[in-house]
């Protein structure tokens, strides 16, 4: 791992100056330009909000607000393991020239998206002062649970990297188990309410997009204080397949170019 902390050191400017080229990039020629960033997660928010509250008729405390929690959190998940499955195919012009830690291009692509969940946490954070929505001492768990989330998505996009050079199909297989992870991770519903038992047990606890999720929104909006025996547990879990994806890829990565 000291090759690790010694190449980000050596490649963060290169991470940031390429995430804002990337950013610019998906709004350059657009009228609204970065008013993009704020315009596309609010017109998702009044959507979803508009679709549960009117069409489906559900209640819940802060409706739009928690549904916009669970929603920004796993869409950076999503789009950040998605994105990894066809990192080496997709650099592989750039990969075949010059020589680059692979992991560093994940990286770039997380703080793209990080940047995006940002916008989105400033907006929820504007709907819990419209709800009036109590703050507690509780809030400060939201940085580490988005240490976790942060590192949980590398961990796991390190690894599919990796085996995303050698199995073409494996990004379909990755899109349909994201599609079945999104319905189980309770971004428009609260499994701690409406699931009873061991499946709500195994969904909270077993399965770590809910529990993340879950819990961000248990100490952003009810002030209630985590699990940290959960949160350990799924930290280290988490950080286990950092070193294994970062192992992997140190490992294989000069064959990359070729075997793509």
């Amino acid at each position: 791992m000291i090759r690790f902390a010694k190449d980000i050191k050596k490649y963060w400017r290169y991470m940031v100056y390429s995430a804002r080229a990337q950013l610019k990039d998906e709004v350059a020629g657009s009228f609204l330009s970065g008013l993009w960033w704020i315009l596309d997660p609010l017109l998702f928010m009044l959507v979803y909000t508009f679709v549960f509250t009117i069409v489906f008729g559900r209640s819940q405390n802060y409706l739009c607000a928690f549904i916009f929690i669970g929603y920004t959190t796993w869409t950076f998940f999503n789009r950040c393991v998605l994105a990894s499955v066809r990192t080496i195919k997709r650099y592989q012009p750039v990969l075949s020239k010059v020589y680059l830690p692979k992991f560093i291009l994940l990286l770039t692509t997380m703080m793209v998206q990080a940047f995006k969940m940002a916008v989105g946490y400033v907006l929820i954070f504007i709907a819990m002062l419209l709800y009036r929505v109590p703050l507690t001492i509780q809030i400060f768990w939201m940085v580490p649970f988005f240490l976790l989330w942060f590192v949980m998505t590398f961990g796991l996009s390190s690894v599919l990297l990796h085996f995303g050079v050698y199995m073409e199909d494996l990004t379909n297989i990755v899109n349909v188990l994201l599609r079945l992870l999104f319905y189980l991770t309770g971004v428009f519903y609260n499994p701690e309410t409406q699931l009873e038992g061991v499946t709500k047990y195994l969904m909270i606890r077993l399965n770590p997009t809910c529990y993340v999720v879950t819990e961000l929104r248990n100490v952003m909006l009810y002030g209630n204080p985590p699990i940290l025996g959960w949160y350990a547990f799924w930290l280290v879990v988490s950080l286990l397949l950092c070193t294994i994806g970062v192992h992997l890829i140190y490992k294989y990565e000069r064959r990359y170019v070729k075997s793509v």
